[in-house]
């Protein structure tokens, strides 16, 4: 068998306005399971790639709805779609076409997610706090793409494949209670915190319908001209390239390029995903820190963390394909991904500065680029690692994994020096 942390959609979520909860990536436990062994590396990342083609499908859309009805909705709505869908989707190994389905369902599902996210904090938490509660409900996914690596491979071991599915839609199910209990629609103006992040009678629900005034038009145009937003766009791309190629891909590097053996790697798989849980906070501290101190500008605070971050990870990966150890591959790949969840305390929180009253449209529209990383790298690695094959015979020589590493190690060298250039932690959207 061959396993997958999956993608994101909210585990942990904590702020003023949440409970927490327990699931996987972002919220869920979830882990692709079940390719079987006669499917080449090309097909595996069309198929791992179909997840993503559905998640671009519904970010925009799913800003939009977040904007209009409210991202408490949304969210609930996310969550019992998908959830429904991984308790009724059959594992059949050569039922390949039936799980593309039902990834891409569950990518169209969970799209939603973030922007209804962004929508929630932005209407909640005021700029002296987002980085830490941006840091902490994403962190989430980390922690529970940790939890997946330790423990699924057992569960598919005892209870089979078909397990995953049901105990991801249990979770789901799960948080949606909770959430359908405790969560609120955000207060009115005149509220200490709705008045603290930004906000006005006019983007708050009116009689339990969140509306904005008809003069208040999304700026779309603006929106998409901009140059801090672009900036923002493809840091969200290069993040998502380089996290999901890992995601993806780094188990089978496990297995074929080291022929180390997932089972008995025990706790030590989980520490990349651990790693990033424990940098997404602290990257969420640190600049909350700065600017409650006036240590630094919300603009500067954003461009150093972010590329401190990503240039870390960059060597970090360009170093990976050189350990041939179990150690040291864990080592690179815990110190790329725990420094691009640093850095998610630049580029992830600039939604909120920008733009806090569409910070649900602008992150739909990063996050499809975010989805687009998913799209073109894993199906591309796929076809990187097949074309190795053929020339080296196998996937155990450092050359054959050199590119699959190098390219989001450039990438993170690039967006970096793009975030530096052009974005800004200053209100740009009124």
């Amino acid at each position: 068998m061959w396993y997958r942390a999956e993608p994101e959609s909210p585990l942990l979520f904590s702020s003023p306005l949440t409970v927490a909860r327990g699931k996987n990536d972002d919220c869920h436990i979830s882990v692709d399971v079940g390719l079987s062994a006669n499917v080449n590396q090309s097909t595996k990342g069309t198929i791992l790639s179909a997840f993503y083609y559905g998640y671009a499908c519904s970010q925009v859309p799913g800003g939009w709805a977040a904007q209009k009805i409210g991202g408490r909705r949304v969210l609930l709505l996310s969550f019992m779609l998908w959830s429904l869908t991984c308790a009724l989707v059959p594992v059949d190994p050569q039922g390949v076409m039936v799980l593309v389905i039902a990834r891409l369902l569950v990518g169209v599902a969970q799209g939603f997610i973030f922007p209804s996210i962004h929508t929630v904090l932005a209407q909640w938490v005021p700029p002296h706090e987002r980085s830490r509660s941006v840091s902490l409900t994403t962190s989430g996914m980390y922690l529970g793409a940790a939890m997946g690596m330790l423990v699924l491979p057992s569960l598919v071991n005892f209870k089979g494949a078909q397990s995953v599915f049901l105990a991801e839609a249990a979770l789901g199910a799960m948080w949606a209670l909770l959430w359908f209990k405790y969560a609120s629609d955000p207060p009115r103006a005149e509220h200490p915190k709705a008045a603290a992040a930004g906000f006005g009678e006019s983007t708050l629900p009116i009689g339990g319908i969140q509306k904005v005034k008809q003069s208040a038009q999304i700026p779309w145009k603006r929106i998409m001209l901009s140059l801090p937003v672009w900036a923002i766009v493809i840091n969200n791309f290069t993040f998502h390239y380089a996290l999901y190629v890992l995601m993806n891909w780094l188990p089978t590097y496990f297995e074929l390029g080291l022929h180390v053996s997932l089972q008995k790697m025990g706790s030590s798989k989980m520490m990349p995903y651990l790693n990033m849980f424990v940098f997404s906070n602290i990257g969420g501290v640190i600049a909350d820190h700065l600017i409650t101190r006036r240590i630094l500008s919300v603009t500067k605070t954003r461009k150093v963390l972010n590329t401190v971050g990503f240039l870390v990870a960059s060597f970090a990966l360009m170093a990976l394909p050189l350990f041939r150890t179990s150690g040291g591959a864990v080592f690179c790949s815990s110190m790329a991904l725990g420094f691009l969840a640093l850095g998610r305390a630049g580029f992830a929180v600039n939604h909120m500065d920008v733009a806090p009253r569409y910070a649900g449209i602008v992150m739909g529209v990063s996050n499809t680029a975010g989805t687009l990383a998913g799209i073109i790298g894993v199906d591309f690695t796929g076809k990187l690692l097949e074309a190795a094959k053929t020339d080296h015979l196998d996937l155990s020589s450092p050359e054959s994994w050199r590119a699959v590493f190098f390219i989001p190690g450039l990438l993170c060298i690039f967006s970096s020096f793009v975030f530096l250039l052009f974005s800004t932690g200053e209100r740009i959207f009124d």
